[in-house]
């Protein structure tokens, strides 16, 4: 176990290091953990809900019951079955309590819903600034990549030496070339002028 142990720690560590640094990943695996959050209070939500509902109908049921030995106790008192009342009494004194521990389980139930509502809101919340916080860090991020590239495109050297053979001889050729164009040229206008 130890060594399991002491496996998890270290690759929580470097997990940390890791998120520490890339605080973008950090606010993604924040922003996963939300949107599960969000979906498992959805869940938890939807079977309160149903919870609530169940016990609705099993208040409703024990309240029929409760009247109907109502009825029978009356039924039997006017009768003078006291042999009946009794027990009938004691069925209904069940069926109240049985409503009673009902109706406490759906104050319950609905106090957990409305505490779930509230967690849900402050996840939606909470997810909605991560989210924010995301685009304002990729926006960030995406500034200093541009900015990275106009200052790479500045400072970078451009080398636009060709290999020494072939610069030397298109070199000469071309400063020959240029060389005699313009001694042509000085000759030209020299000319000119001593005609003048």
């Amino acid at each position: 176990m130890g060594i399991f142990e002491d496996f998890s720690r270290v690759l929580e560590t470097r997990l940390d290091e890791f998120l520490k640094n890339n605080p973008h990943l950090e606010l993604q695996a924040l922003e996963e953990q939300l949107r599960e959050q969000e979906e498992e209070t959805t869940r938890l939500l939807a079977s309160f809900r149903i919870r609530e509902k169940q016990l609705e109908t099993e208040i409703l049921t024990t309240a029929k019951e409760v009247q109907r030995w109502h009825q029978r106790i009356e039924k039997a008192k006017v009768a003078n079955r006291y042999d009946l009342v009794k027990p009938a009494e004691e069925r209904e004194a069940m069926l109240l309590r049985q409503g009673n521990q009902q109706w406490g389980q759906m104050q319950g139930v609905k106090d957990r819903i409305k505490q779930t509502i509230e967690l849900a809101q402050r996840i939606k919340q909470r997810r909605q600034d991560v989210r924010a916080q995301i685009a304002k860090a990729e926006n960030a991020r995406a500034a200093a990549q541009a900015k990275q590239w106009q200052t790479a495109g500045w400072n970078q050297s451009t080398d636009y030496s060709f290999s020494k053979s072939s610069a030397s001889v298109g070199s000469d050729d071309l400063e020959k070339t240029f060389s005699k164009w313009e001694m042509d040229e000085e000759l030209h206008h020299m000319k000119r002028d001593l005609g003048r």
